[in-house]
């Protein structure tokens, strides 16, 4: 009886420990598919470069300057967009990116934290800039959340605004934003549910290019977005799922299609139309095939949330930063990312 309670203690140790050798640990990659040995290695790690420090980080965008360059990416609640450098340093690279040009700002239901909230380094509420791109030009472009607007930073450092109305409506809180190859820049606008906001206007996909603003879908719940390498798919992140559109030459609209239910902030592609989701829901960056199949998850490390946004960056664009809204973590891949206007 002893042996046999003996065997029975020793297979339910091994059970358990099998348990968790089998549970990735954060940091790693949880493989779902063999074809995800392509894309990141088995001994690839999640490094972080900036923990526990910024409010609500987002829009992390590489931008290419003599041999190494530099990262750029928003803090909402800070207010300001970061320069990040390879050798460590952190700076701030535009104040003001969000709540800046707006004079009826009683009307905004965040005003009291804006004036009130600060610590130091951001302020308790979510009103600065969040998604940022490149032009055709080389500008940078971002989503001013506070200002309901898109802006574009000159080379003589004013801002031009590129939308903030549609029909003689406020947008509500321009989230993230990519530029196509011939200079529409397309963006969503999701709509606002805090009291007193002041949005009339639906959640709405717009394209914007030379005064032109065009409403593209009303009938989406968008959040991040992006266009796969050959620009004929645009991926949408819809409520809960990931929606795909098939781009016309004119830059057009049309097929629909559910193409993942996965629930995704940011979204960026590889140059083999590799999908890359962060998802909080998830517990970190789901890759997805370009035929819809789940092919790994990036598990990131979080204080309570996970990752809202993903770019490519490095002088080979083979490094996948993540801002995981208090943090900045970056991992190492065998592809390299796809970079519009880069």
């Amino acid at each position: 009886m002893r042996k046999l309670s003996m065997c029975v203690f020793l297979i339910a140790v091994c059970g358990l420990h099998l348990s968790f050798a089998q549970t990735p640990a954060v940091g790693s990659v949880e493989r779902l598919d063999p074809a995800l040995d392509a894309i990141v290695s088995s001994d690839a790690t999640v490094e972080v470069l900036k923990g526990d420090y910024f409010g609500n980080a987002e829009g992390p965008l590489w931008i290419d300057d003599g041999p190494s360059g530099y990262l750029l990416f928003s803090d909402i609640s800070a207010n300001v967009i970061y320069k990040w450098e390879p050798v460590g340093e952190l700076s701030v690279f535009i104040e003001r990116t969000g709540l800046n040009d707006v004079t009826d700002r009683a009307s905004l239901p965040h005003t009291a934290g804006y004036i009130g909230g600060f610590n130091g380094r951001f302020y308790p509420v979510s009103f600065g800039s969040n998604g940022v791109a490149l032009d055709t030009e080389g500008r940078i472009l971002w989503t001013a959340q506070g200002d309901r607007s898109v802006k574009r930073l000159e080379e003589d450092g004013t801002r031009t605004i590129l939308a903030d109305h549609y029909q003689g409506s406020r947008l509500n809180r321009p989230n993230d934003l990519v530029v196509r190859s011939d200079g529409w820049v397309y963006f969503t606008d999701p709509h606002s549910t805090n009291p007193g906001s002041g949005n009339v206007l639906p959640s709405s996909l717009y394209r914007v290019r030379d005064g032109n603003l065009e409403l593209l879908a009303d009938d989406i719940g968008p959040n991040g977005l992006t266009f796969s390498p050959d620009e004929l798919y645009l991926y949408v992140t819809n409520a809960g799922t990931i929606v795909r559109y098939s781009v016309s030459a004119d830059g057009s609209l049309s097929d629909r299609t559910d193409f993942s239910p996965t629930r995704c902030d940011g979204m960026k592609v590889d140059v083999n139309g590799n999908l890359y989701c962060a998802s909080e829901a998830n517990g970190g960056v789901v890759i997805i095939s370009p035929e819809g199949e789940r092919l790994g998850i990036i598990l990131t490390p979080h204080d309570g949330d996970g990752p809202t946004n993903i770019g490519f960056g490095g002088p080979d664009s083979q490094t996948l930063y993540i801002t995981i809204k208090r943090t900045l973590a970056r991992i190492r891949l065998n592809v390299a990312g796809f970079r519009p206007n880069s």
